[in-house]
């Protein structure tokens, strides 16, 4: 175990805590093995009927993988990024098809390796406090940890929208795009918490039960503020369409308003190169399994730290912070697609691929 992953089991329940709110709970290897070990150890506890996880600190559930030790290890050669995202991924995959009900509470940051560690649980609650996002072009990489999957299954070309732009969301978009189940503002969410602590529950569905009752019960005084994504579905759905990027640019270019301006403006920033290959990662993800798209990802993930953008990306957001990233290409018209699809090309045969054992019964 680490020192970053705190465990309890109370009164029927196991408690998952990422405790390392310095990083606003960032996850390294340690912490991703130790958050496995314990879900596997707890899939066959009878004293554990549901698991709940959160981050400790009052700032973030989880912000994202510790992009700064990618960016190290990518310059070292170090063989334990690849295992990094091979454990990252299968842990992944546990919790989307974890026996017992596992009940992520999303308060404050959610980012990155955050959505992978809760998008795949049965209940997943935000806050007022919530801030959700997929950032990842923003630093040269693609939504990974299973997010072309899930953001593939959001309404319209939502999908498309967040995964391009990374642009951060709050509970009621979260509950509009189907990426949250629920919401209680963040002080009913610790009163949640300490009526779950007060009981003994016999099974998992106990355990929803009594969360369904604490929602409902405060449902009149728990409502979030209006969706924006709702509100624009209609203009998001029409812009997000396109074949190509270039399309989408030149649709969100030449549309009218302030909101059109500025996710144009924030499109024109990312690694061309990567916009790209995250819209042949969502449009792909759409008609795969959960287990297929996360092999894919670690495939895109081994050549995007050897020939993609991901080690500048960083450099220029989380290491020299000069925010001016010397992308690969300059335009979207200079990507090629054969460029594109060498993302997708696997550098192991499927019987050797490290996640060949997903979604494969003992």
């Amino acid at each position: 175990m680490t020192e970053f992953v705190t465990t309890e089991v109370r009164g029927g329940i196991g408690y998952l805590t990422l405790n390392r709110p310095q990083a606003l709970n960032a996850l390294s290897l340690d912490m991703i093995r130790a958050i496995t070990q314990a879900l596997q150890t707890w899939a066959a506890a009878p004293e554990v009927a549901a698991v709940v996880v959160a981050g400790a600190g009052g700032k973030a559930f989880c912000a994202g993988g510790d992009i700064r030790y990618f960016h190290k290890a990518a310059h070292e050669g170090d063989p334990l990024l690849d295992q990094f995202f091979v454990e990252e991924y299968a842990l992944n995959f546990l919790i989307h098809r974890y026996a017992k009900p596992y009940i992520a509470l999303m308060d404050g940051v959610v980012m990155g390796g955050g959505m992978g560690i809760s998008q795949g649980a049965r209940l997943r609650l935000v806050t007022d406090r919530t801030k959700m996002a997929m950032p990842e072009t923003n630093i040269g990489l693609f939504p990974d940890v299973g997010g072309g999957w899930f953001l593939a299954r959001t309404p319209g070309r939502i999908g498309e929208y967040l995964g391009l732009t990374g642009t951060v969301i709050h509970a009621a978009d979260a509950l509009y795009a189907g990426l949250a189940d629920a919401y209680l503002p963040r002080n009913r969410l610790a009163e949640l918490v300490d009526s779950l602590r007060t009981q003994q529950f016999a099974s998992g569905d106990a355990v929803l039960a009594h969360i369904e009752g604490f929602t409902a019960a405060h449902r009149d005084d728990c409502v979030p503020a209006q969706s924006t994504l709702a509100g624009l579905s209609a203009q998001i759905d029409s812009l997000f369409a396109g074949n190509t990027m270039p399309d989408i640019l030149a649709a969100v270019s030449d549309a009218p308003g302030d909101w059109a301006a500025q996710t144009a403006a924030m499109l024109r920033s990312r690694s061309p190169l990567m916009l790209c290959v995250t819209l042949e990662q969502i449009r792909r993800a759409r008609s795969m399994s959960l287990e297929d798209e996360l092999r894919m990802e670690l495939d895109m993930m081994h050549y995007v730290f050897r020939n993609g953008d991901g080690v500048e990306g960083i450099r220029a957001l989380a290491v020299d912070k000069d925010h001016k990233p010397r992308w690969q290409h300059a335009r979207l018209d200079d990507v090629s697609r054969e460029k594109v699809l060498s993302f997708f090309d696997s550098p192991w045969r499927a019987e050797e691929h490290p996640l060949a054992s997903l979604g494969k019964t003992a």
